[in-house]
């Protein structure tokens, strides 16, 4: 594995547990864990978006010449699970657990077939790419980490 996909899958992996924990709550019916642990993950979920946004993607595309590729539909699939998240967290401050659930469903096959593409192709692409420059883009993504909260 690559340096650059040692990171993020592992944080995609922290992600999936938060994740998990949140649909635990909510199948036993804690409502206020639920949202604690959503809120949580959602957080988790901007700083890895932050991460690959900000500091991966324009660094492949610079270094690559490639602004329609992968890195594009990797946005356009942000987006997409931004989207569902926030229809979760106001279904959530609603208190409608069976639909957060089920919210919650389609959110899990959009991440799993995300991180699949990441992982498999776009990370190990990346550090292709980028070469001994990937140095620097895992330390830029690191300072995220410090600069915000996860």
């Amino acid at each position: 594995m690559t340096a650059i996909a040692e990171m993020l899958a592992a944080e995609h992996r922290c992600c999936d547990e938060r994740f998990a924990a949140t649909e635990e709550a909510a199948q036993a019916g804690d409502a206020n864990r639920c949202r604690e642990g959503f809120q949580q993950f959602h957080a988790a979920m901007e700083l890895h978006f932050s991460k690959e946004e900000d500091e991966l993607f324009p660094a492949f595309e610079q270094r690559s010449g490639i602004t329609m590729g992968p890195t594009r539909v990797m946005r356009l699939e942000h987006q997409q699970m931004r989207e569902t998240l926030a229809e979760m967290q106001g279904t959530l401050a609603g208190g409608d657990l069976e639909e957060f659930l089920g919210q919650a469903e389609t959110l899990l096959i959009l991440m799993q077939q995300h991180n699949i593409k990441e992982e498999q192709m776009l990370y190990p692409m990346c550090d292709r790419v980028l070469g001994p420059a990937a140095g620097a883009v895992i330390d830029a993504m690191q300072a995220i980490s410090t600069d915000r909260p996860a």
